[in-house]
């Protein structure tokens, strides 16, 4: 099966140096992929000629001739960015040109771009954000990452079913741990609406664990732990901090003294392993889980290496055909709901 990704070449800090590197890479390792890229095609030329790609037959490129500012409100990229990168790109899998779409851009303005043109799956109210984080287990999946800042009951019950059946999907795991996250995991703390998705969620035939808490995300106690976009947001810049400041205090306590500088050579394979397994560009790509369609969203300051990452995402989601599984799922749990 041929699969065709759309990347928006044109988003986040680094635009074109990146994605262009990144898209090569990737259509090294994955003989059956073929690559659009979306955006200005004199720049996009440019780029390419830097570059020797033997794959070059499966890149094809589709001229935008606007761009979305990473600091661009969402509502006027939609209403006045027809023609950027990133509507071009998520025009193509509207058009069933593209399986799915890529973007470093705008978070705000790729999530209201992309739920106007390929609209929300039947049953699910809004999209979520979904990415991996990494924990003593592997990976932890956690949604929403930003976002819905709040949500109802149902909407937390919806999250869950996406998250549930995205892991199940990627990971092939047949039942998925959904946990709720939560500021304890007695029954009687948190808010009105954790409680009320609790009991949608343990009514369910989902894998529900109950209420976990923040550490539990790095514990890997469930494979997916759900909560509205704005304590997931915090959650996630907050991760990115520690992560940040456990670097700096690494390489500022070997750089002390001599003995020191020594120590942390001899360490150095050791250091590397972990830099490895912790490695945000490895865990970069996060899923716009909801829509009629693939989208995934990368960090605006991937490297190569990271948005390498995203575009294999895409390629994972559309060889389970994660947007069609979500729909199936999710009216079998409503079904069953209203049997009851």
């Amino acid at each position: 099966m041929n699969l065709t990704v759309a990347l928006d070449a044109m988003g986040g800090d680094h635009g074109p140096s990146v994605v262009v590197p990144a898209a090569f890479r990737v259509l090294a390792e994955h003989p059956e992929l073929y690559l659009i890229m979306v955006g200005n095609q004199g720049i996009l030329e440019a780029e390419l000629a830097r570059h020797s790609c033997p794959d070059a037959k499966r890149v094809s490129m589709v001229h935008a001739s606007q761009e979305v500012r990473m600091d661009e409100l969402p509502s006027q990229a939609l209403r006045n960015k027809k023609d950027s990168s990133m509507r071009v790109a998520i025009d193509l899998v509207k058009r069933g040109e593209a399986h799915a779409c890529v973007s470093a851009g705008n978070t705000g303005a790729l999530m209201a771009t992309a739920r106007f043109v390929l609209k929300t799956l039947p049953g699910i109210d809004r999209p979520a954000i979904i990415a991996a984080l990494p924990s003593v287990t592997g990976h932890t999946h956690v949604l929403d990452l930003g976002a819905n800042v709040e949500s109802t009951p149902q909407q937390l019950f919806q999250f869950a079913v996406m998250g549930s059946v995205l892991v199940s999907a990627v990971d092939n795991i047949s039942r998925p741990t959904v946990g709720l996250l939560n500021i304890g995991q007695e029954e009687m703390k948190g808010n009105e609406s954790v409680k009320e998705a609790a009991k949608l969620l343990a009514a369910s035939d989902i894998h529900y664990v109950g209420f976990v808490e923040g550490d539990d995300i790095y514990r890997g106690t469930a494979n997916v732990i759900v909560c509205d976009g704005f304590v997931g947001n915090v959650a996630l810049k907050s991760s990115e901090g520690v992560a940040s400041m456990i670097g700096h205090f690494i390489r500022q306590e070997f750089r002390r003294s001599f003995w020191s500088r020594a120590v942390g050579f001899i360490a150095f394979p050791v250091l590397r392993a972990f830099r490895r397994r912790i490695d945000p560009r490895e865990y970069n790509g996060a899923s716009f889980v909801g829509l009629r369609g693939i989208v995934i969203k990368s960090h605006g300051g991937a490297d190569v290496i990271a948005f390498s990452r995203a575009i294999s995402e895409a390629i994972a989601e559309i060889r389970k055909n994660v947007p069609e599984r979500i729909s199936q799922h999710l009216e079998s749990v409503l079904s069953q709901a209203e049997a009851v």
